[in-house]
């Protein structure tokens, strides 16, 4: 259920960037709050568990915790929502950037996939965007005649 209430805020930000709806959507945090709604189903009958799981990190807490239908569910939602929260954060910087929608489209679908290796990679991309435009600043500046 958390997939699906997601799922269409993630195709806009794939197939349809530079949108005036799409901006709009990866500006606000509402496209979260239907799949946080489901985490809090989810998560406040397992409450206990979800509790000593985070209150206690070790993983058997965890594997307890994941063999409770609820619990797996809160916890794929959590997911899911941070996800989104990841995705929407990289549009918005793409768009800062004007990184090309054909290099974020796979990004987007990797972070939706696999969010640490998609955030690791934007992050180095922003990093190395964010390092050109500097240099290329730095390179203008000391190339201007001196009056």
């Amino acid at each position: 259920m958390a997939f699906l209430l997601a799922a269409p805020f993630w195709a806009l930000l794939i197939l349809a960037p530079g949108r005036r709806w799409t901006d709009r959507i990866a500006a606000s945090p509402l496209p979260m709050v239907p799949v946080l709604v489901v985490y809090l189903a989810l998560a406040v009958p397992v409450f206990p568990h979800l509790w000593a799981a985070v209150s206690h990190p070790d993983l058997t807490g965890f594997q307890d915790l994941l063999r409770l239908g609820g619990g797996a569910g809160a916890i794929w939602a959590q997911v899911i929502a941070w996800d989104l929260f990841l995705g929407q954060w990289m549009y918005r910087e793409a768009r800062t950037l004007r990184l090309h929608p054909l290099l974020m489209g796979p990004l987007l679908l990797l972070t939706v996939l696999l969010s640490p290796i998609g955030v690791l990679l934007f992050l180095a991309i922003r990093a190395t965007v964010r390092r050109r435009k500097a240099d290329g600043g730095v390179a203008v500046r000391a190339a201007a005649p001196h009056s």
